[in-house]
């Protein structure tokens, strides 16, 4: 495990070794916890805009789209618990 210097504002130092006590943790372990939720949150946005960006790429190369008028009438029956087929994505000719 390597060591890394972190400098607090005093302020935040304060606030974060109450959280911690009120969390039964050190602030240390408190600090720790945070950095990897953040650094997990950070990781599943940067997937979450690649698999974005590789389906609007397709979406340009295919061409094919939904109308939103057609998938919020889908979204809402289901959600009003309707069994229907997908919409199925088409080319659009405006």
């Amino acid at each position: 495990m390597s060591t890394t210097t972190l400098r607090l504002p005093d302020d935040l130092k304060a606030r974060i070794a109450e959280m911690a006590e009120r969390a039964g943790t050190t602030p240390h372990h408190f600090m720790l916890e945070a950095v990897a939720e953040k650094t997990a949150q950070a990781e599943q946005r940067a997937e979450f805009e690649a698999i974005a960006e590789h389906r609007y790429a397709h979406l340009l190369e295919s061409g094919q789209t939904l109308g939103w008028q057609e998938m919020r009438d889908y979204l809402q029956a289901r959600a009003a618990g309707q069994s229907l087929p997908r919409p199925v994505a088409r080319e659009r000719h405006d």
